[in-house]
This record gives structure tokens, C-alpha cells and sequence, in this order.
């Protein structure tokens, strides 16, 4: 039997829901380039059910519980007194999500000698110190592609969302006014503006497909090139860096994992080559912003307007400056945790741990570290001897 530890986000303020707005949610079968959905040998939840709070527990319990295993599900994972702490030291299996992340830090993992496996129920690892994973011989596993396009359609509702100035204009409604001059004072058409992303893997691709019918100049910057008949199909400009990329732009959206190359990349200096007025969108990870720069250029008018779905620590406390910045659509981190994509992500979880209890070999795409190496996407995204310490450090 193995302890199966899971770290959720709490259930709804009102509880956990009886009853939602529509009955189900469509049904994929592939993903774009192919990739198969998630195929577990059965699932134990209705798709479009609230899975990623306490109270869904991921639709793991039955199955679980069933092949002789215990699962702890908590939302309690902060200092050595939470109940992540206390339950870690004899679990075998860990699940976190990088909406509520349980920082897997290198100290977590040397008290946990029990420790086989850390699953990410969606995309983003870095909450795991995957060095540390590497030492010692834990195999992190992520469900790739779960929700990229939950996160791309995020990233488009947002570029509009700053560009129309949506935001503002919505609260002059609420608040009873008719203030039209205020909310087209800061309103622009997003038609032919230049849009870059950092990164153009799963997301970042989904993003500029999404957002050629607008009629946009789209430029790119990847450590791989994209192949030349994507580039010409979508009318793509590649770029070798973000600090070749980001002076061209109008609007630049942040889709890259969170590594020691990538850190605090939008600093100071950066977004100081950032055109006068540009928007920066980031949903990938807050650490990629610097924080105070961000504030900064929100405040000299550097930038014209901030969204993100990502901050540092999760959850945020009630003073961090991004929450009353001027010119922000900031949201908690919800951009990859719809009910659509909680029914893909619980479902690759639950096929992720079929396969480690029956010995049967976990995807390659959903492979982050294992062997005591980078493996899977995660050598595709890291580099040997670069992965990233843990975004918690």
C-alpha cells in the first residue's frame, strides 16, 4: 500500500457546488499535432465537475482506495506544521497543481526518503526542485498539453482585454455610469498591431494561431525554430532573443518555462526597450517578471497595461503591489483550470498513476525527470545541469 499525498486549492466559498451551469463538456479525442488525449482504464468523475479543489479530489479516491492505497488530500501546505509537511514523510506519491503549488523544495525531498513520485496535475513542474528530484531518483511527471489551449485562449482574452481597455469600461457599468469618453480614452484596435511571445512551444503556437484572424504582425523568439512551413503559414518573424524581439512589439506575451535562464528576464532593462505604451501579458510564471520593475513601468507609462494569471508566492498575499498596480488584468491563477481542463488533467493524472502502480511505462510527453535525468519534455525544455532549482528558492 502507498501514500498517495494530493494538495488541492479549497472548495468554493458558497461549498462545493451542487449543480453547474451547463451539463458536460466537450469531448477531444487528440490534441493539435496529434498527441492523444488522456487515457486512463476508467475515470470515476462526470467531465465538467470541479476536480482541482479538496472536495474533487481530482476523482482519485474510489480508484485508490480500491487498489489498497491511502489518499491524503489537503489545501494546508505552508511551514513544517501544515499537513503536507506532517503527511510527506511517509508518502510515495505527491500531487500538487501549479494553481495551488506544493513547493517540492530540496529540504521537502530529503525528508521524504519514501518519495517516488511527484505529479503535476496540468503543465508547469518548476514547483518541484528538480535537481534535488535528480538526486534523488523521484520521477516528476507532468500531464502535458492538458490545458495549453485553456492557457492560449486566456492569453487572446487578455491582450483584448488590456488593448479594448475591457476592465475599466465593465466597472464603469457596475458602478452605474456612462462614462464613455473614460473607458475609449485607453481603448485601442488590436488590428495590425505587432504581437511577439517568448516561447512558441504548445501555448505560445496555440496563441499566434488564435491570433492571426486578427490581422496581426506576429514575431517569435524559441530556443527551436519552429519549421518553415509553420512560419510561413501563420506569416511568423523569428527572432534569436527577447531583446531582439521586444522592441518590435506592441503587445508581448510571456509563454516560456521558468528556469535560470528565463528568470526576472522582463527586468529593468528590458522592458526599458519595450516600445512606449506596449502591453506585456505574462501566463506562464511571475518569476520570469521582475516583480518591481513591473510596477514601475506600469507606473512611468512605460508599459500601457500588465495582465498576468501567475504570481510569486501562490496564492499571493493581500499586499502584493500587482494587485493595485495601475492598468492591470491580473487574475489568480486560473488561465489552465477550467472545467474542461480539469476533466483532461485529472484523467491524465489518474492514467500517469495507473501506470506507475502496475509498472507499465509513463509517456514520454509527461515525463519531466526520471532515472536520475531530464527525460521526456523535460529534456526538451531544460538543459543538463539548468533545471530549475525550484521556484520557491
Amino acid at each position: 500500500m502507498a501514500k498517495v499525498l494530493c494538495v488541492l486549492y479549497d472548495d468554493p466559498v458558497g461549498g462545493y457546488p451542487e449543480s453547474y451551469p451547463r451539463d458536460g463538456v466537450p469531448g477531444l479525442s487528440s490534441y493539435p499535432g496529434g498527441q492523444t488525449v488522456p487515457s486512463p482504464r476508467a475515470l470515476d468523475f462526470v467531465p465538467g465537475q470541479l476536480l482541482g479543489s479538496v472536495s474533487g479530489e481530482l476523482g482519485l479516491r474510489r480508484f485508490l482506495e480500491a487498489a489498497g492505497h491511502e489518499l491524503v488530500v489537503t489545501s494546508d501546505k505552508e511551514g513544517p506544521e501544515s499537513v503536507f509537511d506532517r503527511e510527506l514523510a511517509d508518502a510515495e506519491v505527491v500531487i500538487s497543481q501549479p494553481f495551488w503549488p506544493a513547493y517540492l523544495t530540496a529540504e521537502r525531498i530529503a525528508r521524504a526518503p519514501k518519495l517516488k513520485l511527484a505529479v503535476t496535475a496540468g503543465i508547469g513542474s518548476d514547483h518541484v526542485d528538480l535537481e534535488a528530484a535528480v538526486g534523488a531518483g523521484i520521477t516528476v511527471a507532468e500531464v502535458t498539453y492538458s490545458n495549453s489551449i485553456s492557457v492560449a485562449e486566456h492569453v487572446v482574452m487578455m491582450i483584448l482585454s488590456l488593448v479594448r481597455n475591457y476592465l475599466p469600461s465593465h466597472d464603469w457599468v457596475v458602478k452605474g455610469g456612462w462614462n464613455i469618453a473614460d473607458c475609449v480614452a485607453r481603448s485601442y484596435d488590436v488590428e495590425g498591431m505587432t504581437v511577439g511571445t517568448v516561447a512558441a512551444g504548445r501555448i505560445g503556437l496555440a496563441v499566434l494561431r488564435r491570433l492571426a484572424p486578427f490581422d496581426v504582425d506576429l514575431h517569435y523568439t524559441d530556443r527551436h525554430r519552429l519549421p518553415e512551413e509553420t512560419e510561413r503559414e501563420l506569416g511568423l518573424t523569428f527572432h534569436g532573443s527577447a531583446a531582439a524581439m521586444v522592441p518590435v512589439c506592441d503587445v508581448v506575451t510571456v509563454n516560456a518555462p521558468l528556469h535560470p535562464e528565463t528568470e526576472h528576464l522582463f527586468d529593468d532593462d528590458l522592458i526599458g526597450t519595450m516600445k512606449r505604451g506596449a502591453y506585456l501579458v505574462n501566463t506562464a510564471r511571475a518569476k520570469i517578471c521582475d516583480r518591481d520593475a513591473v510596477v514601475r513601468a506600469l507606473e512611468s507609462g512605460r508599459l500601457a497595461g500588465y495582465a498576468g494569471d501567475v504570481w510569486f508566492p501562490q496564492p499571493a498575499p493581500a499586499d502584493h503591489p500587482w494587485r493595485t498596480m495601475p492598468n492591470e488584468g491580473m487574475t489568480p491563477h486560473i488561465s489552465g483550470s477550467s472545467l474542461s481542463a480539469q476533466a483532461r488533467y485529472a484523467a491524465g493524472t489518474r492514467e500517469i498513476l495507473e501506470c506507475f502502480f502496475e509498472g507499465r511505462p509513463i509517456r514520454d510527453e509527461y515525463l519531466i525527470v526520471e532515472g536520475g535525468r531530464l527525460a521526456g519534455t523535460g529534456a526538451h525544455s531544460y538543459s543538463p545541469g539548468n533545471a530549475t532549482g525550484g521556484a520557491v528558492s
